[in-house]
This record gives C-alpha cells, sequence and structure tokens, in this order.
C-alpha cells in the first residue's frame, strides 16, 4: 500500500469527495483506510461491563468507518495538490514513494 497513517489525503470519490483529512489507521489486508472527519458513522451501543465495577458507558457513539483506499489520493507536500504514488530505490537500496505530478521525494 503507497499510503500510510499520518499522510494527507484527499477524497476523490464518494459522499465525501474533495474532503481533505489524515489517515488515521491503514488496513492493507482490506485495501482500506479510515481518514480524519470522512464517512462519519453512527453506532448504538448498550452499556456493557469492562470486568471491573464500572460500566462502559451506553449511547450513540460517532466514528469514522472504513474507506477503500483507492477512493483516496495523496496530497503531496510540496505542491498541496493530489497525486498518485510512484516507488523508487534510492542509492542504498531502499523503496522510496515519489509524487508522480512534482517528482520529488515524499518521504
Amino acid at each position: 500500500m503507497r499510503i500510510k497513517v499520518g499522510d494527507e489525503v484527499q477524497v476523490i470519490a464518494g459522499n465525501y469527495k474533495g474532503v481533505r483529512g489524515t489517515v488515521l489507521r491503514v488496513l492493507p489486508k482490506k485495501n482500506r483506510v479510515v481518514v480524519s472527519g470522512v464517512n462519519m458513522v453512527k453506532k448504538h451501543q448498550r452499556p456493557r461491563p469492562t470486568g471491573g465495577r464500572t460500566q462502559a458507558q451506553g449511547g450513540i457513539i460517532e466514528f469514522e468507518a472504513p474507506i477503500d483506499v483507492s477512493n483516496v489520493m495523496l496530497v503531496c507536500p510540496h505542491t498541496g495538490e493530489p497525486t498518485r504514488v510512484g516507488i523508487r530505490r534510492d542509492e542504498n537500496g531502499r523503496r522510496v514513494r515519489v509524487s508522480k505530478r512534482s517528482g520529488q521525494d515524499i518521504d
């Protein structure tokens, strides 16, 4: 996967098209990412015991659900525009992510 935790991405498809946010979690086996402020869902949760004397609070919780990685594009840190991500090897043989738009290294 060419998107990492902490990257700024822009949503390019769906209800949140055009929204930018940072990647909170990456789920590579499911090919999905969790982006802050994107795909907010509400879940009704009942109180349940936590193993001690207290109970976890119930109610309606709101959180970000994962979206497919194909629906987001990395925002280039140099130009601030969405870009595709390429991979190249540096002189030490390590993988380096490259912005296809500007041609500069991302990390």
